[in-house]
């Protein structure tokens, strides 16, 4: 029975690899595109604008299965080429997340104080120098919480690459069913386990950062235990 046990745990471990492959890579193009469609959509231009919006209601509104399955499936049929599993997922996690996650960078570059930008009106600085040397540094911060929900987001949904045969640990674990069906438990549990300590993670990443960059601006970090109260609603 132990020998099942740790034989589960192994198989499944050996998708591990590819799951944060496809988290790491997936977190950096969504990153990389949130700040590009998230400042495009704050362009003085209408047309900039507009292709950054039709990008990201495009992928905000449909169904992340079906576009793994148009990148994995409907593309090769189109084009002649078929994209490795574990890229076509990064691709799609990417883009799909990167969508949701240029309304977290537009929303917190707005919410810095009106004040901030008439001061750097007042000290003629061009607006690349408004938006990267004054308004942009503070919203990073803003952008920390928001984004580590959004990346733990994009960890989960990589359980969706089981779909295209990519690897990862979800693959590892439903491959072991037909043996195993009798330790269904403790083959969900030890997905669920693994799942929890990449969010971990990701969570502990995410907060240095924000500490760090609260830091740079000379802002006092928020406290665990008050971080803690204040979700709580205690005063």
């Amino acid at each position: 029975m132990s020998g099942d046990y740790s034989y589960i745990v192994s198989s499944i471990l050996s998708g591990l690899g590819a799951t944060a492959m496809a988290t790491i890579g997936g977190i950096a193009l969504a990153t990389v595109l949130s700040f590009l469609a998230g400042l495009a959509m704050l362009s003085p231009s209408r047309w900039v604008r507009f292709i950054s919006r039709i990008y990201v209601e495009a992928f905000r509104g449909t169904s992340e299965v079906v576009q793994l399955f148009w990148l994995y499936f409907v593309l090769p049929a189109l084009v002649g080429f078929k994209l490795v599993p574990l890229f076509a997922g990064i691709l799609v996690l990417g883009l799909n997340h990167g969508a949701y996650g240029a309304e977290i960078v537009r929303g917190a570059v707005q919410s810095v104080p009106k004040a901030q930008r008439e001061g750097c009106i007042a000290l003629s600085l061009s607006p690349a120098q408004r938006m990267f040397r004054v308004l942009l540094p503070q919203a990073v911060v803003e952008m920390y919480p928001s984004f580590n929900t959004l990346f733990i987001q994009l960890l989960k949904a990589t359980a969706l690459l089981f779909f295209i045969s990519a690897g990862e640990m979800t693959e590892k674990g439903e491959l072991l069913r037909p043996v195993f069906g009798s330790h269904l438990v403790f083959i969900y549990g030890v997905e669920l386990v693994f799942y929890l300590l990449l969010a971990v993670v990701i969570t502990t990443v995410m907060r240095f950062l924000e500490r760090a960059g609260a830091r740079r601006l000379g802002r006092q970090p928020v406290a665990r235990s008050r971080m803690f109260a204040r979700t709580a609603g205690v005063s």
